[in-house]
């Protein structure tokens, strides 16, 4: 199991930056090519919701980013560290969104956005049909995983 972690300081130009990395880490580790704009999108709107989380709660933070080559499955943790009781994602990832399995996303927060607009556009983003994602939300923050299968790293 080979990991790659960045952090970053939470600031736009830098979810460029990890879009890139995670596409070179899946497509090192295996990753179809046909999946590579799903990952690369899913990272960028990973990356953005945790930089703005940061920027509002705890800017002096860094944006944290694991990624996992492990039992034929490309694995992306981005862990943002904002304030999760006053709804770090915006308008709360937790009313009403749903992790890939289809089961509602764990903690409170208000109702989302309506489908097409803000939060819940991107959580749709994310959700894409060849993926499962696993949001949790902590004391310490909020955590995206996302997977996507893996025929194993490349030379």
């Amino acid at each position: 199991m080979a990991t790659v972690e960045v952090s970053f300081t939470p600031l736009p130009a830098h979810v460029r930056t990890a879009r890139l990395v995670a596409t070179a880490v899946a497509r090192r580790s295996g990753v179809e090519e046909a999946l590579l704009d799903e990952v690369r999108l899913a990272v960028g709107e990973a990356c953005s919701r945790a930089v703005e989380a940061h920027r509002r709660h705890c800017p002096a933070e860094p944006v944290r980013i694991a990624l996992t080559d492990s039992a034929g499955r490309f694995e992306v943790s981005v862990t943002d560290t904002g304030d999760p009781g006053t709804a770090t994602y915006g308008d709360g990832i937790a009313a009403g969104a749903a992790t890939a399995d289809g089961s509602a996303a764990p903690g409170p927060g208000p109702e989302p956005a309506p489908l097409g607009a803000g939060p819940a556009l991107g959580l749709a983003v994310i959700q894409g049909p060849d993926d499962d994602v696993e949001i949790s939300e902590t004391e310490d923050g909020v955590t995206i995983r996302m997977s996507w299968p893996a025929g194993g790293a490349r030379g």
